[in-house]
């Protein structure tokens, strides 16, 4: 027979890592039914037949947020056959008031202590035993993180489920209130269970509307409640708690013994007076940051990723590091020669285009046989224009000073004859993915079209996504430490002081900071918000902070038309965090998301160094659920792109064009019909409308479009080339209007996969969707019709429009918040009522 067994507990209590340490890799990970609370469910390890539910970390039965109301949902709907209740011995007070609740639903509870380790060391005591007596139940003692008592914990559960015994509820509040109680039960119908009335009977008193919805006929308790008011002078559900406490309170006196040692403070106390600090905090968490992202980012998370683009996912790589550096000898020889050739044919084109046009053409073809090569140097170098032609080329490297050799036709050829070395020949070479392909797919004779879709549609377009997997998975490490460590919470806490004046929670912080690595694992993280508004409002704005794969956006913008000014940069950062701020004070106005943020609470876990087996376990899950998610997208989405960029009309029949019949591409033509669409911010063209949809695949596209449609090779990311074809197009206050509007709109398919998947309703996600594209569109116009005034080119039509948009916004950012108004209104009422 399947035994059910639930793990229920306050969050931050150890749960998940009990959760773990029971199943192993037995886990089975989804969503609740209807909603975006994960469901963690696995294998009892040595039980096939026994399954362990990871309940949401929760701190009472009542309906306050979803998490609360799923695992009530589930405990009384689906009735598991045992209840492993974990309790943080650290703060056993908090942790009881759930304790109390879970016992009343008739199910056989048994109570793990957790962090007795810590508590042992601060020199404090429980006594089980005691504890066990008073709560009517098994009580055990583990430690989650060093894995001891939690096999014990476990066979007792099990026990616990098999015998099905008969649950009695132990303890009970003050006699008026227990009358009262017994009251409400002996009106509930035969369709609740007996040992489910007196949970039944107390949420009915507490006046929980939710609980009506789970009965079939719902007695009138009115005139219970009322005697037990106007006796009490309160109201219902405050009584209820405060009769939980004053229980709570004598189990404490009675088990509980702490030490002198403790009165004083322990070390987490101490360290909270330093990182929760008015003033340092910030200043504390702003250098732990950035300590996190330069490792993850710029260092080890930096060689990582290269590798991992320019070896795995490139031409291949040197095992461990046999014969990088023969190789890297060899090239450092070679260098001059290749810039006398590039300086001396650069020289070329200016001079004669057209020659050097063939001449290029037929040398850069990897396919070329050597005599039509050896032919076409010929060429190139008896042309009279090239003949007579010397330049002066600076052969030393970027980081070295400038030594400049001139270079005529004898030295080009000099230059010609020297094999460029291939790490192929030097140490211990590992082809990349793409060549051994490559190789496979020329070796059984592929068709053109095929391999292209395979090369430069699949392996280009995954390989792109999950070359960056090293680097998250870096980052992934470190926010997993900060977390189980328990930094992060008090982090939330931090920022709650600023995001609460601006509509939005604390923990919406911490979604937008995983978000400037990547906006995936950032929108994934909204999760942890209870407020199922709040959690929405985050989704919708996560993405509008600069993610990795914009920066080459912002740099090719800043390089083409603001001569790489820092300023570019900067405020980019700065317009996505003014969206967030801007959109938090908007969006609590509507209806949708209007009311104050939640209450913010939140127990603050004792500091503790987290085992290497869990911070691992996080990394690799959140990294599968991006490799997965991403991988996926991508696929699809580059297959779709390649087949419209390589397929069009050309020459009246429809097929597989050549590089230069671009403008015949499907592409082409899909990008003609909405440029008309982008005409008001100042890039109606259809390369500029093409490139910023290909956006939508993944960010880095924009930039790689760019280099594809405007007909160069290879595009440099830092900006340093300015590209003649580029600028000419549209005008500088045009393309900060472009790259502001790629900035804010509609993320990567990824990240759409992902708030889709976080919204869980397909309403809703459009919405996202849709007032992201808007918002991004209303700013980009406002910027090119403004900025237009001080280039000369005013647009009258659109100058005025574009006022009335800014004149709007002012208006909804400064206009009375009427909820919060009338719940003043109210509030003072009530206060002069009394």
């Amino acid at each position: 027979m399947s035994i059910k067994i639930a793990l229920a507990g306050n969050p931050n209590c150890g749960k998940t890592t009990l959760f773990n340490a029971l199943t192993g890799s037995n886990q089975f990970v989804g969503n609740w039914p209807g909603v975006t609370v994960e469901k963690k469910e696995g294998k009892l390890k040595g039980h096939s037949d026994v399954t362990i539910m990871d309940l949401p970390g929760i701190y009472s039965l009542s309906p306050y947020t979803l998490e609360e109301v799923v695992a009530r949902n589930y405990l009384v709907g689906e009735r598991p056959d045992a209840i492993l209740n974990i309790v943080d011995g650290t703060n056993i007070e908090r942790n009881l008031y759930l304790s109390t609740q879970l016992m009343e639903l008739g199910i056989p509870v048994i109570m793990a202590v957790n962090m007795m380790d810590i508590l042992e060391k601060n020199g404090d005591k429980i006594h089980l035993d005691k504890l066990s007596e008073k709560l009517g139940c098994p009580v055990v003692a583990i430690s989650a993180l060093k894995g001891t008592g939690i096999k014990e914990a476990a066979d007792k559960a099990v026990d616990l489920a098999k015998k099905a015994a008969t649950v009695t509820i132990a303890h009970s509040f003050a006699d008026s209130v227990e009358a009262v109680i017994s009251a409400v039960e002996a009106k509930i119908g035969s369709d609740v269970a007996d040992e489910q009335k007196r949970f039944f009977a107390i949420k009915l008193i507490e006046k929980d509307d939710k609980i009506k919805d789970m009965m079939k006929s719902v007695p009138d308790v009115s005139a219970e409640v009322q005697k037990l008011e106007d006796e009490f002078d309160d109201d219902t559900e405050s009584i209820i708690t405060n009769e939980r406490y004053q229980y709570i309170s004598s189990i404490i006196h009675d088990c509980c013994t702490k030490s002198k040692k403790s009165e004083g403070g322990s070390v987490s106390d101490k360290i909270d007076k330093v990182v929760t600090n008015r003033w340092a905090a910030l200043p504390i968490f702003a250098a732990v940051m950035f300590l996190v992202y330069y490792i993850s980012v710029t260092t080890v998370g930096s060689w990582a990723t290269d590798w991992a683009n320019d070896g795995v996912f490139g031409d291949g790589w040197h095992l461990f590091g046999i014969g990088t550096s023969a190789y890297n000898d060899a090239a450092d020889e070679y260098a001059p020669y290749d810039a006398e050739i590039k300086g001396f044919l650069e020289a070329a084109e200016e001079k004669a285009p057209d020659v050097t046009k063939e001449f290029t053409e037929v040398y850069d073809d990897e396919d070329a046989q050597e005599a039509d090569v050896d032919a076409a140097i010929k060429a190139f170098t008896s042309n009279s224009a090239i003949k007579s032609l010397t330049t002066e080329v600076n052969i030393a490297g970027e980081d070295e000073d400038e030594e400049l050799v001139n270079v005529n036709v004898a030295t080009f050829e000099t230059a010609l004859e020297q094999e460029e070395p291939d790490p192929a020949d030097y140490g211990v070479w590992v082809p990349g993915i793409p060549v051994l392909i490559g190789n496979g797919l020329d070796a059984i004779g592929c068709a053109d079209w095929l391999s292209g879709l395979i090369l430069d549609g699949i392996v280009a377009g995954v390989g792109a996504v999950l070359g960056f997997v090293p680097q998250m998975l870096v980052l992934f490490i470190f926010l997993a430490f900060l977390e189980s460590c328990g930094y992060m919470a008090r982090v939330a806490f931090i920022m709650d002081r600023i995001f609460r004046k601006f509509g939005l929670s604390g923990k919406s912080f911490i979604p937008m900071l995983i978000g400037s690595g990547c906006g995936v694992p950032g929108v994934m993280a909204s999760r942890t918000i209870e407020n199922d508004r709040d959690r929405k409002m985050t989704i919708m704005t996560t993405t509008f902070i600069p993610c990795g794969a914009k920066l080459p956006i912002i740099a090719l913008i800043a390089g083409a038309f603001f001569d790489n000014a820092g300023w570019v940069a900067w405020s980019a950062y700065f317009v996505g965090i003014a969206a967030i701020i801007c959109s938090g004070i908007i969006l609590k106005k509507t209806k949708m998301f209007a009311g104050d943020p939640a209450p913010f609470v939140m127990e603050l876990p004792a500091y503790h160094m987290p085992t290497v087996e869990n911070v691992l376990r996080s990394m690799w899950e959140r990294g599968w659920s991006f490799i997965k998610k991403a991988g996926t997208i991508i696929l699809l989405s580059t297959i779709v792109l390649w087949f419209l960029m390589n397929f069009g009309w050309a020459d009246g029949s429809f097929g597989m064009l050549e590089a230069e019949q671009l403008d015949s591409s499907i592409l082409a033509a899909i990008g003609s019909v909405i440029a008309p669409i982008f005409a008001p911010l100042g890039w109606g063209n259809w390369k500029m409308a093409v490139a910023a949809i290909t956006g939508l695949i993944a960010k880095e596209n924009v930039v790689a479009t760019f280099g594809i449609l405007f007909g160069f090779a290879e595009v440099a990311e830092d900006g340093a080339e300015i590209w003649g074809q580029l600028g000419a197009s549209i005008v500088p206050i045009a393309a900060y209007g472009f790259l502001v509007f790629n900035l804010l709109c509609a993320p990567c398919f990824a990240a759409m996969g992902a708030i889709k998947r976080e919204m869980n309703n397909t309403k809703w996600f459009w919405f996202a969707i849709g007032y992201q594209t808007v918002l991004a569109y209303i700013v980009a116009f406002c910027i090119y019709q403004i900025g237009s005034v001080f280039t000369g080119n005013i647009h009258v039509v659109g100058l005025i429009i574009a006022l009335l948009f800014v004149a709007g916004f002012i208006y909804l950012l400064v206009r009375p918040y009427k909820e919060s108004d009338t719940l003043k209104v109210d509030m003072k009422k009530k206060a002069f009522a009394k």
